[in-house]
């Protein structure tokens, strides 16, 4: 199966994700950027269940930190044949009239220019121009790229669209070498990132709008995740999954 990298492993979709692709079989790469316990516990878990996983630590929005995290991985003698980017970063809900540059800039640098380098450095190990077996690229970006987040984080929905844009190109540019690349959107899920942007209860107080009248759960995206990144999948690119209760 080869190592599968999961950004953003330690918590949420991230650590959901990790946990289904080593039951699937994949050495699972647990990306993390401050909470080393919590990555830490992911692999512990994973491996408690038979299964292989190990640590890398990066701030995908430092080119530097993501150079090494990709050598850590290349010092495996594996194949990285799955990329999931699924790290990201949201600030305290907001108009976009009182969001100041700093704000906007730190988001896309994680965001947008995180998800960059990372695909950047999966193909050139991925791709047969390189010499690589293929492989597949799974971009989580949010519903909120075609919502627009309104009196909230305009600034996270339109680095999510960027996310979109990306998807879309990159899978046209990799489709002979042997990548597909493909996103999912969720929204409303139950992950602690909601807390971040400082309502850590806004499902419950969204979820009667929705058409299926809940919020959604961590593992039901990583489902649609490890499929996208299956062979099950094969036929594939380009694509996105809808994961946000209808809404």
């Amino acid at each position: 199966m080869g190592i599968a990298l999961v950004t953003g492993a330690s918590r949420g979709i991230g650590r959901a994700t990790a946990l289904e692709l080593a039951r699937e079989g994949y050495g699972v790469a647990v990306n993390y950027h401050h909470n080393v316990d919590a990555a830490t516990e992911v692999v512990n878990t994973i491996i408690a269940a038979g299964g292989r996983a190990f640590v890398v630590q990066a701030d995908i929005s430092d080119e530097a930190q993501v150079l090494a995290m990709f050598a850590r991985i290349d010092e495996k003698n594996e194949p990285l044949t799955a990329l999931v980017n699924n790290a990201g970063i949201l600030f305290t809900q907001s108009t976009l009239e009182n969001l100041t540059a700093e704000r906007i800039n730190r988001v896309l640098a994680t965001n947008v220019t995180g998800y960059f380098l990372c695909c950047r450095e999966a193909v050139k190990r991925m791709s047969h121009r390189h010499g690589g077996k293929g492989g597949a690229i799974v971009n989580v970006s949010s519903a909120a790229a075609r919502l627009g987040a309104p009196g909230e984080y305009v600034d996270y929905a339109a680095s999510k669209g960027a996310v979109d844009t990306l998807t879309t190109g990159l899978s046209l540019e990799v489709a002979a070498q042997g990548i597909r690349v493909n996103g999912v959107r969720p929204g409303f899920i139950y992950t602690e990132m909601h807390a971040d942007g400082g309502e850590p209860g806004r499902v419950d107080r969204v979820k009667s709008v929705l058409p299926m009248q809940r919020g959604g759960q961590p593992e039901e995206v990583a489902q649609a995740i490890v499929w996208l990144l299956s062979e099950k999948a094969s036929y594939v690119t380009g694509s996105f999954i809808e994961m946000a209760g209808g809404k």
